[in-house]
């Protein structure tokens, strides 16, 4: 098919927005036209208001919705990760899933997009977005290092001099924030006296004979030498254990990390986890234009207005951690859950649901679910660890059918779905959901 002007439609997370930005980064090299919608969620509805395109790529969702393509006059083409459900006749779909590959761990949907943009020309440029799609994914989180398809991917990125990877510490900010707020604001692994303690933080740093101030500035972990990031390592590893924490958490405190060479250092630009985090802040608020803008290489108002969602987005994730700290989390056979109502914004409760999975009173042993209100009935997302999958949990396939038996959609990867149910339908959805789970994971 030949076509010169296309619609562009992606998904509204880090991963999403990516897969935007390469597409169209890779459509502006080769002079074909487009225009770009950002969605939460592909129904009937949103396919159909696609049908005056003369053409439609999906990137970073479309999988989830095979059945529904054929309504679509257009050509149509899928570029995605997630877990297929039903068939389509008409589409032309790519997944790696279709090859035998992992989805959630070895391929992201900017990644997936990105093999397809390194087809239509010279785009190998492009790979650092893709490995923030897959850092905004938690593809890096099971072997603590990006594996399958996205290192091939990385090892592009490395080979071009675009980006970097090293063994680090894997707190998030380490580009931006001052060293005592790096450590008071970790969450993986919780660690005990340090994790939402301003003052402990800055205290454990002064024992140890580190300065937190280079004259008037505050030092982050980009200013440290080689000696002083050891020294807090294994002071916060040695904390850990003390504290009974299991060494497999203990050990997540170091990973492999990801440096975008061509972004200024000091900025969220410069390490693939903020960045992605920059996105969702964009994304999640209703400025998705923003977070794609930013991709394809705005630097300036664009680049600006997202710092500030960001730093509202920061604030609303605290905020819901602590709401899921102040009312609890309720368990059942098989899964925990809470409903967040209008308390948290269902564009963010999946994140929240994820680090809720760190607080006191949470069980590792249990999926988590979270419920939000939002203007289409009720937004559920479900989080899980590599260990439930281990034991073959498969969420996605779990929120579906119970999403499906109460009149709603869902899907997703295996550690981590979601899905839009009718109002008044938790009770009848959560029991459809344990029960599922439960035959999955006995």
């Amino acid at each position: 098919m030949e076509h010169d002007n296309l619609l562009v439609m992606s998904h509204i997370d880090a991963d999403g927005l990516a897969s935007a930005g390469i597409i169209c980064k890779a459509l502006d090299r080769l002079n074909i036209g487009y225009t770009v919608e950002i969605v939460k969620k592909l129904d009937l509805e949103t396919i159909k208001s696609a049908s005056n395109a003369e053409a439609v790529i999906f990137t970073d969702l479309g999988s989830g919705a095979l059945a529904l393509m054929d309504e679509l006059g257009p050509d149509c083409i899928i570029v995605d990760h997630h877990q297929p459900m039903g068939a389509s006749k008409t589409a032309f779909h790519l997944n790696p899933h279709l090859f035998g590959i992992n989805g959630a761990t070895h391929l992201s949907g900017s990644g997936a997009t990105y093999l397809v943009a390194r087809a239509l020309g010279d785009n190998v440029d492009l790979a650092d977005l893709a490995i923030v799609g897959a850092v905004g994914d938690l593809q890096h989180l099971k072997e603590r290092r990006l594996v399958g398809v996205n290192r091939l991917i990385l090892e592009e990125g490395v080979k071009k001099n675009i980006l970097k990877s090293e063994i680090d510490l894997l707190m998030f900010g380490k580009q931006t924030r001052p060293l005592h707020k790096l450590l008071e604001y970790s969450s993986t692994p919780y660690i005990p006296g340090i994790t939402g303690n301003s003052d402990n933080s800055a205290q454990l740093l002064t024992n140890l004979g580190i300065a937190l101030k280079n004259g008037q500035q505050w030092r982050r972990w980009i200013d440290l030498d080689v000696d002083e990031r050891r020294k807090i390592v294994s002071e916060l590893m040695q904390r850990c254990i003390s504290c009974g924490i299991p060494p497999g958490k203990v050990q997540s405190l170091v990973g492999e990390v990801y440096t975008l060479l061509k972004e200024d250092e000091g900025t969220v630009l410069r390490d693939a986890s903020e960045f992605s985090t920059l996105l969702n802040a964009t994304a999640r608020y209703g400025f998705e234009a923003i977070g794609v803008a930013v991709c394809m290489g705005d630097r300036n108002s664009n680049y600006k207005k997202a710092c500030d969602l960001l730093a509202m987005h920061r604030q609303n994730l605290l905020n819901g951690i602590d709401y899921v700290r102040e009312m609890g989390i309720t368990p059942l056979c098989n899964v925990q859950y809470f409903h967040a109502g209008n308390n948290i914004l269902e564009t963010i409760v999946g994140i929240v649901a994820g680090m809720s999975m760190n607080l006191e009173g949470a069980n590792r042993r249990l999926p988590i679910v979270a419920f939000a209100n939002s203007n289409e009935g009720i937004k559920v997302s479900a989080r899980g660890t590599q260990e439930l999958v281990d034991r073959k949990l498969n969420l996605a396939s779990a929120i579906n059918k119970a999403a499906e038996s109460v009149g709603g959609v869902g899907g997703g990867h295996d550690i981590a779905a979601g899905a839009t149910i009718p109002s008044g339908t938790e009770e009848e959805f959560l029991t459809q959901l344990d029960e599922i789970i439960g035959r999955q994971i006995q």
